[in-house]
């Protein structure tokens, strides 16, 4: 029985690149299939009341270090970016273009490589529109369709629709009714893949 895993993703959590980078060998070793969702979790933390950066100093100091910790863990890349946080808005309706043009994954891979191993913001087109050249999309185009009412609406929906469903948080996998939410759930989400797929 095929397996799909639904992705919930903002390009501005940490744990959520994390999650995309070791995503793909669970599926290499299960099977399954992915279904990204863009999902906006300013917009979820603001439903929620919460604010990331009301932590304490300690707190975020940790969260810095432990960070650093899983990179080293895992052999990735991951760096701190100069600007953190990000409005992520534009990368995320950008993602939903991508789709349309068959390359979700190719402009997902760029983003996070960029946001989260160079350090480079993704909040503005500037950069945006180079790396949608990049990957095989006209930047002028893919500006002015991230841009229109259509890509914003279907943000809307994506972020809404995923929080009617239990989504609280990024990133969060979900396969049938069970939520994975964090970079360290994977191991439950194969395991779980794995039963389903008996």
């Amino acid at each position: 029985m095929s397996v799909n895993v639904d992705f919930y993703w903002d390009i501005g959590s940490t744990n959520t690149y994390f999650a995309f980078r070791l995503l793909p060998g669970v599926l290499a070793r299960t099977g399954a299939s992915v279904t990204y969702h863009p999902y906006n979790l300013g917009y979820v933390f603001r439903h929620y009341d919460y604010v990331l950066m009301d932590e304490s100093k300690e707190k975020m100091r940790y969260r810095k270090r432990d960070l650093e910790r899983w990179a080293d863990h895992l052999q990735l890349p991951f760096r701190m970016p100069e600007t953190f946080p990000i409005k992520t808005s534009r990368a995320l309706r950008g993602s939903l273009v991508a789709r349309d043009e068959g390359l979700e994954e190719a402009y997902l891979n760029a983003i996070f490589t960029t946001y989260w191993e160079e350090g480079v913001s993704v909040a503005d087109y500037d950069v945006l529109a180079p790396l949608a050249q990049k990957v095989g999309m006209d930047p002028a185009q893919f500006e002015a369709r991230a841009e229109s009412e259509e890509m914003k609406e279907a943000l809307i929906a994506s972020t809404t629709g995923a929080i009617e469903s239990g989504v609280f948080g990024a990133p969060m996998l979900v396969v049938g009714d069970e939520l994975f939410w964090g970079k360290d759930r994977l191991d439950f989400l194969e395991r779980e893949i794995r039963e389903r797929s008996e």
